[in-house]
């Protein structure tokens, strides 16, 4: 394995091979949506520089934005502290990360009561 992406090795795949991912605005942190990555999508995401993913319900690799234009470029790249979660600051391209038209798939807040 190159070098470069030994750090690969340090991450905790599930039972699925697969971790999961958060892709965030990297000017202003939004919390764009959550989606999973196994070995294959990191590194093409490395090749390219834009955003792919595993999508579950497909079996199959999915380079975000293909078809809607809305791609992701990739400006960092980190895992969690126990290596079981990835973490891509990226550049949303047409300013909409879900699938249903909306900036953040974060949309549905809960009211909570005496939080302290």
């Amino acid at each position: 394995m190159n070098q470069s992406l030994l750090w690969i090795e340090k991450l905790k795949f599930n039972d699925k091979d697969l971790i999961p991912a958060i892709a965030q605005d990297y000017q202003d942190g939004t919390v764009l949506m959550m989606a999973w990555m196994n070995s294959e999508s990191i590194q093409r995401t490395l090749e390219t520089g834009e955003a792919h993913y595993w999508s579950r319900s497909r079996s199959e690799l999915w380079h975000k934005g293909a078809t809607s234009g809305h791609i992701q470029k990739v400006k960092e790249l980190f895992y969690d502290c126990d290596g079981d979660t990835i973490l891509l600051k990226v550049e949303q391209i047409g300013g909409i990360a879900c699938h249903t038209g909306v900036k953040s798939c974060f949309f549905n807040g809960v009211p909570v009561k005496n939080l302290v």
